[in-house]
């Protein structure tokens, strides 16, 4: 995943409750990676690919409870 191998720039990881939903941007902003990763591939994948990317993250945390 590093900039020279893949073009990815900036890299979006909607963080999950069991995998992560990873999308990256190349410079222009095109999108050149759209995959689910599991947990334990997430750190596993990043320390592989070196290089020097940004990396946006974005949780959502709720409860849904007495809704009727």
């Amino acid at each position: 995943m590093s900039q020279q191998n893949t073009g990815v720039a900036v890299v979006g990881i909607d963080i999950g409750k069991n995998s992560f939903h990873i999308v990256g941007q190349d410079g222009r902003g095109e999108i050149v990676l759209r995959q689910k990763w599991s947990r334990s591939q997430v750190e596993a994948r990043f320390a592989a690919a070196g290089g020097v990317v940004t990396a946006a993250f974005r949780a959502v945390l709720f409860e849904v409870t007495g809704v009727r």
